[in-house]
């Protein structure tokens, strides 16, 4: 027999403790994505890997919004987000503060995702794309580089908000 947990036995934070946890080194980046469903899933794995922050760009939804809640479950309110007009900006504004900044992207040269192992020390801005068109090109050529998932099916293509857990997974599990 294995029990499962019960919500009380998981050692939950509030929103405020969440805040008052060490930074871990993370923001989670996304470039103009259209459902407000991926967003707020986007903040529930952001608050699930400890993101430092979730930046909204372009045309993302932002909070309060009934669509972001339904799927986020309230991460939207313990990760810190913050609007920003244009990704390409941010992109540079993060890059001066220190930021690796990774775009999650197909690329020529891009580096498949089994082969990151985030450098100790160095905090990661990773760019997730819009649905249709992914990260933008000029987002892409401003990034330190470009992470790939590795797929094998017919698509070669997932929904935004399953590329979020996966890659915050690999960064979690093998950051030092």
């Amino acid at each position: 027999m294995d029990r499962k947990l019960l919500n009380s036995e998981l050692g939950r934070v509030s929103p405020e403790q969440y805040r008052d946890l060490p930074e871990s080194g993370m923001v989670v980046v996304l470039d103009n994505i259209r459902s407000a469903h991926n967003v707020g899933s986007a903040f529930r794995t952001a608050d699930a890997f400890k993101a430092d922050k979730v930046w909204l760009c372009g045309i993302c939804a932002c909070p309060p919004s009934a669509e972001i809640h339904k799927s986020a479950l309230g991460a939207e309110s313990s990760v810190p987000w913050e609007h920003a007009e244009d990704t390409l900006e941010l992109v540079g504004r993060l890059r001066e503060d220190g930021f690796t900044v990774v775009s999650v992207e197909q690329t020529e040269h891009s580096l498949s995702l089994e082969k990151f192992a985030p450098a100790p020390g160095k905090r990661y801005a990773f760019v997730f794309g819009n649905e249709v068109d992914g990260v933008q090109q000029g987002v892409v050529d401003a990034s330190d580089f470009a992470l790939e998932i590795p797929q094998d099916g017919t698509k070669h293509s997932l929904n935004v908000s399953v590329s979020v857990g996966v890659v915050l997974w690999q960064w979690r599990s093998r950051r030092p």
